[in-house]
């Protein structure tokens, strides 16, 4: 504890860091406080939390999973109807969407092998697709307000426009698209003067924004069962830092891959030979090299199981992919990750690209002949550790819907034992360590973890 205590203060005598810290800190002030700003067409006061509502109405299991998702990586600001409703989403969105025409488009191939440039224009073009993507999805939001939260035939004191008028519809697009360009600015200030990782602190900062109050619903179910209630609350806790650890360990676990350095060095005799340096280094590939990112595919791609229940409604077994804690959703759903955490690992890690690069610095690993034979090896490799990996990942995935009813009670805290949620929180939390630890190292002071962990995460 007393090492602890020392680190925080190395890191509040660091003035530069103390700085950054600070900054950041306003930042996300700034944000929390813009998310609770609503779209000024709407009155809010007459019903409150739209998810909520939503769920009071009626609204079915699968939609307000998926809303209360949504409504989680903006901080509510969704089921706020606020002017941040969009939040960072789109902006992500439009870095997968670049991310996966790098794989098909020559030119932005080329982009990305161009260094700082290449970054900087690959960066424009994700800000401009990044308003497209508001442009479709703004409109879909003010829909779903207008249809599904509040439809204007039931609460029309709701409204402070009629929402069929266009004077409804432009400013609150404006107003929408305006938001999530702001969230962008405030993530990429966050990364150039903040401590880095702008994005993925904002999105981890909404989530975490839930999770008190999420813990308060959960207690006040369980005490009102009885005196069962405190004992349950306890291990509910504990089993979630079990479910954290894990998390984390499967955020760092990688596979080292030896390899060594060919270097031609002048002999005694005058006659130059190849001698093999005498430290060797590793290649880390990481058990779960694909992140979140198989998660969030699978989720686009569950609402389809669900259009399925109008061709039959009668039919029980299709009528379980609406709910999102049902057995059917959540085996569709774990495949769905395994696959995609094959497809994003193969067009993520350049096997091929990393051979090359070792085979022209004269890297070699121990055995394995350079080129086409490094290129196979590592991606059979990476092959073996990918498939733990991804069943490690869709049990995280599906860890809610096990949990939920069986001791835990609500759904909004059963959300916070697996999934996006948990695995964006671990993943943020331990690059935002390690960006600290890099200053705090740089200025001869121990970091934040130890280094067994920093060891093992490879760095």
């Amino acid at each position: 504890m007393k090492e602890f205590i020392q680190t925080l203060k190395n890191i509040w005598s660091l003035k530069e860091l103390r700085e950054k810290i600070l900054f950041t800190l306003g930042i996300i002030l700034v944000y929390r406080f813009a998310s609770y700003i609503s779209l000024p067409a709407i009155n809010l006061a007459e019903v409150g939390d739209l998810l909520e509502h939503y769920k009071s109405q009626g609204g079915n299991k699968q939609g307000a999973g998926l809303l209360g998702l949504l409504s989680s990586f903006t901080g509510g600001a969704f089921s706020h109807a606020s002017v941040m409703a969009l939040g960072i989403m789109p902006y992500i969105s439009a870095s997968i969407i670049v991310q996966l025409m790098g794989m098909a488009i020559p030119y932005l191939q080329k982009l990305q092998k161009d260094g700082e440039s290449g970054r900087n224009t690959l960066n424009q073009i994700t800000r401009w697709l990044t308003i497209g993507v508001c442009l479709v999805q703004a409109p879909s939001y003010l829909t779903s307000i207008t249809q599904l939260f509040l439809p204007y035939t039931q609460f029309q004191s709701a409204y402070y426009v009629e929402p069929t008028s266009i004077m409804f519809w432009l400013p609150s697009i404006v107003i929408l698209v305006g938001g999530s360009v702001f969230a962008m600015w405030l993530g990429e200030k966050i990364t150039d003067k903040g401590i880095g990782n702008g994005i993925s602190i904002l999105i981890m900062v909404g989530i975490l924004s839930r999770l008190p109050e999420a813990f308060v619903q959960e207690m006040a179910v369980q005490n009102g069962k009885g005196g069962m209630g405190s004992i349950m609350i306890l291990i509910e806790v504990l089993f979630w830092m079990i479910v954290v650890l894990l998390a984390v360990v499967l955020s760092v676990a990688v596979r080292k891959i030896p390899i060594q350095y060919v270097s031609r060095a002048q002999a005694r005799g005058g006659v130059n030979r190849n001698l093999m340096q005498g430290a060797r280094q590793w290649i880390p590939l990481k058990v779960n090299a694909a992140g979140v990112m198989p998660i969030i595919f699978a989720q686009a791609l569950m609402f389809v199981p669900g259009l399925l229940t109008k061709v039959d409604e009668s039919n029980t077994f299709l009528a379980g992919f609406k709910n999102v804690f049902s057995w059917q959703y959540n085996v569709l759903f774990a495949l769905l990750i395994i696959i995609f955490s094959f497809f994003y690992t193969a067009i993520t890690i350049p096997v091929n690209q990393m051979a090359d690069d070792l085979k022209r610095n004269g890297g070699l690993v121990p055995k394995v002949r350079p080129g086409k034979e490094t290129a196979d090896y590592l991606d059979d490799i990476l092959s073996k550790i990918t498939l733990p990996g991804a069943i490690f990942l869709s049990i995280f995935a599906v860890l809610p819907a096990i949990v939920h009813g069986s001791f835990v009670q609500t759904d909004a805290f059963a959300l916070f034992f697996g999934g996006t949620s948990l695995l964006i929180m671990v993943g943020v939390i331990l690059d935002t360590v390690q960006q600290i630890n890099t200053y705090l190292l740089n200025h001869h002071y121990d970091g934040l973890m130890q280094s067994k962990l920093s060891r093992t995460t490879g760095y």
